[in-house]
């Protein structure tokens, strides 16, 4: 096999594959980049036995073939290389040369005939989905991380297509057991989408997406049997979905009266982020007291100190005094946009749900600590 190639062609797309190429696995053979160059160009594929990766990109074929090469070395190789030019020929016996008129690498291989196989797809029956649109709901998912917890629910993304008279949506719900986030993108289109109702998405794997995914343009999505398919131009995803049972959560997201307080984002945003500066891995919560137009934030560290920041609120309802992780807040308003947010209490028990002023598609809920 024996091929130049662009540095410039395959540079971004290396250092994307890294999480699937430096992920840790039962085979060896993972952390390598499948190289195999036909007369279309080159492919790359790369898999964490989870996740695979596959893409096609320009290049001069002298010969064919395909090579299984180290895909940290062979993402330092190319940042680091002097020349647009890359020219990268097997010698023998899984030897590797990459070079160019003044450097050359010699770089052992592993046999190509060991790298796992991944799943070839179609286009058939995938859903048409603006890339930022994808962006977003995948965003917002993850800024629930997975715990320890194993269970699917927790390491997972719910992904529902719901089709009634009133609505017709995607959405993805997400959930730790202290916080949901649920995000809906609506189309008349999603009948196109061949899935079943539901399925559940690794999160490591949409974190593998959400670097793929660009402003502009769409992205086809669909579900094939026991795996979850994004295709992007000449590159595809292909992500084994995970099996179990996710929550009922309709009920949860539902505002069912107490009383709604509209918040400055960015100023809610800095309180929270000097209230948790004293808190640990043992005092994680901080008090949110609220009253006649009032909002007080406490915070007490045994091991370091305490602290203390109110502001103006319009809120005309009882005294309520109830117990936060504000790292939860913070990492929801991240992911809004525009200048208000809007929280909804009910009383000290039930959970705190948060809404975007302008983007009341997006909903996250977060239950209170016990004092």
């Amino acid at each position: 096999m024996k091929f130049m190639i662009k540095k410039s062609d395959v540079l971004d797309v290396l250092s994307k594959v890294q999480g699937l190429a430096g992920r840790k696995s039962n085979l060896a053979i993972t952390s390598n980049i499948l190289i195999s160059a036909t007369e279309k160009g080159v492919s790359l594929a790369v898999t964490d036995l989870e996740t695979g990766f596959e893409g096609l990109y320009p290049a001069v074929v002298e010969s064919s073939g395909t090579i299984a090469i180290n895909g940290r070395k062979l993402f330092e190789i190319v940042r680091d290389f002097p020349s647009e030019d890359i020219l990268v020929n097997e010698v023998e016996n899984h030897w590797i040369e990459i070079s160019n008129k003044n450097v050359e690498y010699h770089i052992v291989g592993m046999n190509p005939d060991d790298f796992p196989s991944i799943p070839a797809i179609d286009d058939q029956g995938l859903f048409e989905i603006e890339n930022s649109a994808l962006k977003k709901m995948i965003e917002k998912s993850l800024t629930i991380s997975s715990s320890d917890d194993k269970r699917a629910h927790i390491t997972g993304v719910y992904l529902e297509k719901i089709e009634t008279d009133e609505e017709k949506l995607l959405r993805m719900v997400s959930t730790d057991g202290s916080r949901l986030s649920k995000t809906d993108y609506l189309s008349e289109e999603i009948g196109q989408l061949e899935m079943e109702a539901s399925v559940i998405i690794p999160k490591k794997g949409l974190s593998e997406v959400n670097k793929f995914l660009d402003t502009d343009g769409t992205v086809g999505i669909g579900v094939r049997e026991s795996h979850l398919i994004i295709k992007k131009d000449s590159e595809n995803i292909i992500i084994r979905l995970l099996e179990g049972e996710f929550p009922k959560y309709a009920d949860i997201i539902k505002i069912k009266g107490g009383h709604s307080v509209r918040l400055n984002k960015n100023e809610f945003q800095m309180m929270l982020k000097r209230m948790s500066i004293l808190s640990s891995e043992n005092y994680k919560g901080v008090i949110f007291s609220f009253s006649d137009d009032k909002l007080v934030i406490t915070s007490t560290n045994p091991d370091i100190g305490e602290s203390k920041e109110e502001m103006e609120i319009p809120y005309g309802g009882d005294t309520m005094e109830m117990a936060f992780n504000p790292r939860f807040f913070i990492d929801t308003i991240s992911v809004l946009e525009g200048e208000g947010i809007l929280i909804n209490l009910i009383d000290e028990e039930k959970p705190c749900i948060i809404e975007g002023e302008d983007e009341q598609r997006f909903v996250s809920v977060i239950m209170p600590m016990r004092i």
